[in-house]
């Protein structure tokens, strides 16, 4: 099963063989859940990135990742918090509804789609960082880390100096294994909120539906001193299982491509996907 045309025409261009890739395929178990996948390390060298992808199989209770000491590793969330910025938001009710309207300021933004009216669903898919700044300020320090524990979300360090931007920078860190544990209770109905939370969220985080599956997730992009880390987090259902992922790159060189470098997170995930559909 083929996710995408994009992932098709990546795949031929990966089959070319390169010199840093590794040649040794097979599956190699390190715990009794955990196997790792050399043939991921191979997109990864292929894409002038480092870091780490990782999937779960639900069914099979399985991690697959081509380097587990990263997946364990903490880095800034970035964008991947908005998932749980719009839960709090919503628990709180400092987002009223899925209807809500972030008014855009007039002022230029960073990026274009932030330039007009936002609803909720448009602001998460555009990661629109100055609306989730203002659900942030609005929530408070004292209440954020108050539902920051109750969802288990990661190690971060929030108070009213760092309220709006203790994602993107400072001391806060998640790892990819906690992004897929949170993941799989979000998914598996596990977190303590409400059945309308939930049913907004699992909304406004669907990227695409077709007949064969649906991909849900969020992207994530955090500059820390000129050092640049990208995730995407998610989920993609099939009829007979779901697979959970969270990749986790950062470039190899301090000169690179940003517009690919920004696209490389999506592509590897996909690719992730197909070795393992291909390896089934």
């Amino acid at each position: 099963m083929k996710i995408t045309t994009l992932t098709l025409l990546l795949l031929l261009c990966f089959s070319c063989k390169d010199k840093n890739q590794i040649t040794n395929t097979e599956t190699k178990k390190t715990d009794s859940n955990k196997i790792i996948k050399p043939e991921f390390q191979s997109i990864i060298d292929s894409s002038n990135v480092k870091g780490a992808i990782l999937i779960y199989d639900l069914n099979k209770n399985i991690y697959y990742s081509n380097n587990f000491k990263w997946s364990n590793k903490g880095n800034l969330p970035a964008s991947t918090f908005k998932i749980a910025n719009s839960i709090i938001g919503l628990e709180t009710g400092v987002i009223e509804n899925d209807s809500i309207i972030f008014k855009w300021d007039g002022e230029k933004k960073w990026l274009k789609n932030w330039e007009q009216d936002l609803i909720l669903k448009d602001a998460f898919q555009f990661s629109c960082v100055h609306c989730y700044q203002e659900v942030a300020r609005k929530i408070g320090s004292k209440t954020m880390n108050k539902y920051v524990a109750k969802l288990n979300y990661g190690n971060l360090k929030i108070d009213s100096t760092n309220i709006d931007k203790f994602w993107l920078e400072g001391e806060s860190r998640i790892s990819q294994m906690q992004q897929i544990d949170f993941l799989k209770k979000f998914y598996n109905f596990e977190l303590p909120i409400s059945e309308r939370t939930d049913r907004i969220m699992r909304n406004i985080m669907l990227i695409e539906e077709t007949e064969q599956y649906k991909l849900s997730g969020k992207s994530g992009l955090s500059n820390n001193n000129g050092e640049y880390n990208g995730w995407f987090v998610g989920y993609v259902e099939f009829k007979n299982n779901t697979y959970l992922f969270a990749t986790n790159l950062e470039p190899k060189k301090k000169e690179f491509d940003f517009d690919s470098f920004i696209k490389t997170r999506l592509d590897l995930t996909l690719l992730g996907l197909e070795k393992l559909k291909a390896l089934k």
